[in-house]
């Protein structure tokens, strides 16, 4: 039985952008994850809306990725995958960070699993680092939280890219995968969660057959 950690946002968490309501299990990713994967596997959600690579959030407390992410690794271990798909708070102007910094945090949080030994033995998880989906048309309400953070967003696959390979991580691009989401315009809808779903899952299989 192999162990994954899903850690991630309100993207992870599985927000449905129609209603601010979860995704049941079965539609969010991590399950989807699960069920593409099929036996054998066993999904950890560490999901929470706001939460950010590493910057302390004035808006939501306790929402910083690189504080949490220790303690949560120490408490799920042993563990043979982490999932890290964060970022897309961290483009939000009012935390005043660019794509390096993003990017950058990122790679602290990949340092951080490398140093837990949370892995089988006390070794080393595999790692895969998820670039945020692309924005899209904001709701009216996202357009308060991300209008001007456009650019930032557009630059953090290439960044995760570079980070992912430096960290020794596999790496996905979602804009590759998935259209803005078509409700708010930062949230994936059913369809994009199973499309994130399964193509988190063809990587983890690509890299057991290896």
């Amino acid at each position: 039985m192999e162990t994954i950690l899903c850690y991630g946002d309100s993207i992870t968490w599985g927000y449905n952008p129609v209603d601010g309501t979860r995704f049941p299990f079965e539609a969010r990713w991590p399950g989807v994850l699960e069920v593409t994967l099929g036996n054998g596997y066993r999904i950890i959600e560490e999901g929470l809306s706001g939460r950010t690579v590493a910057t302390d959030s004035w808006i939501l407390p306790n929402r910083d990725g690189r504080s949490m992410l220790a303690p949560l690794l120490e408490t799920h271990a042993p563990l043979d995958w982490v999932i890290i798909l964060l970022g897309t708070n961290d483009c939000a102007p009012t935390f005043h960070r660019d794509v390096g910094e993003i990017a950058f945090g990122c790679a602290t949080l990949l340092w951080t699993v490398q140093k837990s030994f949370a892995g089988p033995a006390g070794g080393v998880p595999k790692m895969l680092l998820v670039s945020p989906p692309p924005f899209g048309k904001f709701s009216p309400f996202m357009d308060l939280c991300f209008r001007g953070g456009e650019a930032t967003a557009q630059g953090l696959a290439g960044a995760y890219a570079t980070v992912a390979e430096a960290c020794g991580a596999r790496f996905l691009d979602t804009t590759k995968i998935l259209s803005p989401g078509p409700v708010d315009g930062v949230h994936p809808d059913a369809d994009g969660q199973r499309k994130l779903g399964q193509a988190i899952a063809g990587v983890i299989a690509a890299t057991v057959k290896r």
